[in-house]
């Protein structure tokens, strides 16, 4: 496994490999990132993993610091893993080539996470179009569990390169609980809440196929929802899973959420 620090060191290993799996991450690698590795390896010749903590999507900076990080434990596992490289570029580095053109979401996709999180998009697609202009790799893997941001990427920067997305299903623990390097900042209790929380959402999707009111149905669960677990809840929505729109009449629906737990902020979808 070779660990890649620089653009130049990155360019030399990569520039002979045809078909390469790129897994971008920010560390704190579990389950769910083992996953997407496993399906890169099976698909692709070659595999890079990449690691970065991108201070560009965090708009609070004690989120940001209170990241989990555990770089040997990472590198021990993507040892065990058999990955050919991972890139862990510094901020100087990777961000060292000025943007020409700063990216901005338009309004209509300010919606769900872009619109309480303010430029965390933009600094999700930010590193992404660079680590993919650098990498160039035949194929991407990203979980469905962040559905918003593999929606954004796909529609920003899918057809901009040779790469394919490919889109790999949520990986959950024993408690049905989605998998998340910020379960790494939950106490046990928190988890298992979580869990519940998770279960409660899953039945909570079925139930809207009954419903044809979905906005005065969500509204009264939310209030529900908050009261049951006694949890700050950002969105509760449902969303046509094809554009992120509101129209959701005989298409395929998707329920998204996101939601506080000891200040710890977690999302998922259904």
């Amino acid at each position: 496994m070779k660990i890649l620090r620089t653009k130049n060191d990155l360019k030399e290993a990569i520039c002979k490999i045809k078909n390469l799996g790129f897994v971008p991450t920010m560390g704190s690698i579990h389950n769910g990132h083992i996953s997407l590795i496993k399906k890169s390896k099976y698909k692709c010749d070659k595999t890079l993993v990449s690691i970065y903590v991108n201070p560009k999507q965090f708009n609070n900076k004690k989120d940001f610091a209170d990241y989990p990080r555990n770089r040997i434990k990472d590198l021990n596992i993507l040892k065990k893993l058999n990955v050919n490289f991972v890139f862990m570029p510094s901020t100087k580095e990777i961000f060292s080539e000025k943007r020409v053109k700063k990216i901005l979401l338009p309004k209509n996709q300010k919606i769900l996470c872009a619109k309480f999180r303010k430029g965390h998009f933009e600094g999700v697609l930010d590193i992404m179009d660079r680590l993919i202009k650098l990498i160039n790799p035949s194929y991407t893997f990203m979980g469905e569990k962040d559905f918003q941001q593999l929606f954004l990427v796909n529609k920003f920067i899918g057809k901009k390169y040779k790469n394919i997305i490919i889109p790999c299903k949520t990986v959950r623990n024993k408690n049905f609980l989605a998998l998340s390097s910020r379960n790494f900042l939950l106490s046990k209790k928190d988890l298992k809440q979580a869990g519940q929380i998770s279960k409660y959402l899953f039945k909570l999707k079925f139930s809207l196929k009954k419903n044809n009111k979905f906005n005065n149905y969500l509204f009264n669960k939310k209030k529900e929802l908050q009261k049951k677990f006694n949890i700050k809840i950002d969105y509760l929505e449902i969303r046509n899973e094809k554009n992120l729109t509101t129209l959701t009449k005989n298409k395929k629906i998707r329920l998204f959420v996101a939601y506080y737990i000891n200040k710890v902020r977690l999302i998922d979808n259904f």
